[in-house]
């Protein structure tokens, strides 16, 4: 690890490969395996792949580089990279923050689950492949012990084994919000290891977990391929892949196809957040970016297509022996993680093995995203406050005291509220539009060209100059629009209503980001001194320390000194 050795200076990887592992640990996550797969069975199959592939390349790609390529440029977090950038957007970074800091709480709650699975995976009876316990109610029907031929609509009315563990033993549902219940201590302790593993993995910054990410980003890929052959040999298997890509042109007309397919494209390539920001500030200045950031995107689209066939060929094969179509089983997020697949896999042979298999393969991928969400947000307060919290155990207990406020929160946490709102795709169309326009317009797009020439010595395509001033501020506006339009209140189980006062909560949260872009401008504007020209003529200039502009006032100055020698001449 080449850390400075001097009090107060920044991390950078030891190796590339670090930073690959982590990048790639990053953006192949959850949405790869449990959300991907199901949006493209249900808008068109192969021809969702259309507004999906259109969507990388105007939003995914440019914003995969731009964000990358500022923190290596910059060498800063998440809001001191945009005050030395581009002053006046300083609220795009803090925006990106604040989202963090939503996801690192939801995230660890979706760990927690996974962990519970996972230690019940090594029982000898899996609790969710039976209807004799002590959660289950009289609607139970363990569909494992029936045969193909079971009429599904008699079934209307029950409830599979496996919804019952997922809802009564480990959500443990109350009658509504208002209802908190006691906390669960099974769920409390298994919250309570992520942490501690999560602690453990960066307290000292990226000289662990930059290690810890040979294992965490790799081995997944192992399971998957496990998964892949194991789901592909099962019968009904074909069934499933026909499902999930036989393609729909029909359904390209639907708005809701390409809104679903830009808030993957946002999810799956972690944008809009800032993390990719902070990993690239890490990056020795030339190191090549550029390239990286297209095999990174190429490795997480890829990702995403195989997992389809992981999912689809299991979820076929569970529609075969229940005899019923695979739209009947097809879920997506929890519903494909907690309920079809533990269901699906208590149908086959050695259950246990394919259940452990699958659950440590998600808390691999979650705990990889989870070290870079908990990271942005340490180093972003880090680079906000060097003199302090870069000091000899500072980092640590600064750590230490996140991860335990953020437990605390969690104890009584309305997850899905969080998630629906404070971490939604219209949080983070509406910071990708400014961070783009800032760019593109204010820092300036053929600006970011030189320093990424600077950088890798390789000028990058002239489309994404256009994708940075043109196409994608104007295509994630047209999202973030569209989502507004299209916003239906959320609805616990597709049928709970929450109380005014949680809706209320939950706009509240997503404003929160939102209105923090413009208000800190406008903020900016009002404290400043001079006419309202001078105000935004110092908001828009870069940083004098940024390499090119240093370099460019170096050359300012030898050319005034030139003038002044000639005139002296003359």
């Amino acid at each position: 690890m080449n850390v400075e050795t001097q009090e107060g200076k920044r991390e950078q990887w030891s190796s590339k490969t670090e930073f690959l592992l982590t990048v790639c640990g990053n953006v192949v996550g959850l949405g790869n395996v449990w959300r991907f797969p199901y949006l493209c069975y249900k808008n068109g199959g192969g021809a969702f792949l259309v507004p999906y592939l259109l969507y990388v390349g105007l939003c995914g790609l440019p914003l995969f580089l731009l964000e990358t390529s500022i923190g290596q440029y910059t060498q800063q977090g998440i809001v001191t990279c945009w005050r030395s950038l581009c002053p006046l957007a300083e609220g795009v970074g803090r925006a990106e923050l604040l989202i963090l800091i939503y996801d690192s709480i939801i995230y660890l709650v979706i760990l927690a689950w996974t962990l519970f699975y996972l230690v019940f995976s090594f029982s000898s009876q899996l609790p969710w492949a039976s209807c004799g316990n002590t959660w289950n109610t009289d609607q139970c029907v363990d569909f494992t012990s029936l045969n193909h031929t079971a009429n599904w609509t008699s079934k209307i009315t029950t409830t599979s084994a496996a919804t019952e563990f997922w809802e009564r033993r480990v959500l443990a549902i109350s009658g509504g919000i208002d209802e908190v219940g006691s906390v669960r201590w099974e769920l409390m302790l298994c919250l309570l290891a992520c942490w501690a593993v999560c602690y453990f993995c960066i307290w000292k910054g990226i000289r662990y977990s930059g290690k810890v990410v040979y294992f965490t980003a790799t081995f997944p890929y192992l399971m998957l391929l496990v998964l892949l052959v194991r789901g592909l040999t099962l019968p009904g298997a074909w069934e499933g892949v026909q499902f999930y890509l036989y393609p729909d042109p029909v359904r390209l007309a639907d708005p809701q196809v390409w809104m679903e397919a830009g808030t993957q494209v946002f999810f799956s390539y972690c944008i809009g957040r800032g993390s990719q920001t902070v990993l690239g500030s890490f990056n020795k200045y030339n190191n090549n970016c550029y390239m990286d950031s297209f095999w990174l995107c190429l490795l997480n689209g890829c990702t995403s297509f195989v997992a389809g066939f992981a999912v689809f060929s299991v979820l076929g094969f569970m529609a075969q022996k229940q005899g019923v179509s695979v739209a009947m089983v097809a879920e997506s997020g929890p519903g494909l993680a907690f309920i079809a697949f533990p269901q699906a896999a208590a149908m086959m042979p050695l259950p246990q093995l394919w259940t452990v298999c699958f659950f440590f393969m998600l808390l691999l991928l979650g705990i990889d995203t989870q070290f870079v969400i908990m990271e942005g947000v340490i180093t972003s307060f880090t680079d906000l406050f060097p003199v302090t919290l870069r000091r000899p155990r500072y980092r640590e207990g600064f750590v230490l005291l996140f991860c335990l406020s953020c437990f605390l929160i969690q104890l009584t946490l309305i997850t899905e509220l969080i998630d629906y709102y404070g971490c939604s795709g219209a949080c983070v169309l509406f910071v990708a539009v400014f961070e783009s326009l800032a760019v593109g317009w204010i820092f300036g797009a053929d600006h970011m060209e030189d320093a990424i020439k600077d950088m890798t010595a390789q000028r990058p395509c002239v489309l994404f100059r256009l994708c940075w001033r043109y196409f994608t501020p104007l295509v994630s506006l047209s999202s973030f629009i569209l989502h507004m339009v299209d916003y239906k209140p959320l609805k616990f189980n597709r049928w709970y209503m929450y109380p005014d006062w949680a809706y209320a909560l939950g706009w509240a949260m997503a404003l929160s980001s939102i209105l923090l872009v413009p208000l800190w401008g406008i903020g900016k504007i009002c404290v400043g001194t001079g006419s309202l020209r001078q105000r935004l003529a110092v908001l828009c200039h870069p940083d004098d320390e940024l390499p090119l502009t240093r370099q460019g006032n170096r050359q300012n100055t030898e050319m005034e000194t030139f003038k002044i020698i000639g005139n002296h001449t003359i």
